[in-house]
């Protein structure tokens, strides 16, 4: 039996797509995901009372490029640029 390869595809690794990211390695925001996880808990999962924890989580991650950088509106955190313009303004 003869083995026959037509047009052979390579493969090209590229970004990925918005809303995954790789994952944390290193552990190097492992720590604000702690604390982001404990928030969660000790409010029974309702998110909105750890947004501030949220937010600063996806803060690392854009820092350290683990994931793309996003302005904060657009990760829904338009509240949070408002008051940190507002304290710039002072």
């Amino acid at each position: 039996m003869s083995s026959m390869n037509f047009g052979q595809k390579s493969f090209t690794p590229r970004a990925p797509a918005k809303g995954s990211f790789p994952l944390d390695h290193d552990g190097e925001c492992k720590a604000l995901m702690t604390v982001y996880m404990q928030c969660l808990r000790r409010h029974q999962f309702e998110n909105t009372k750890c947004r501030q924890q949220s937010k600063e989580y996806l803060e690392c991650r854009m820092d350290k490029q683990l994931m793309a950088k996003e302005p904060l509106s657009k990760l829904g955190y338009s509240d949070f640029e408002d008051k940190k313009s507002k304290v710039d303004e002072s």
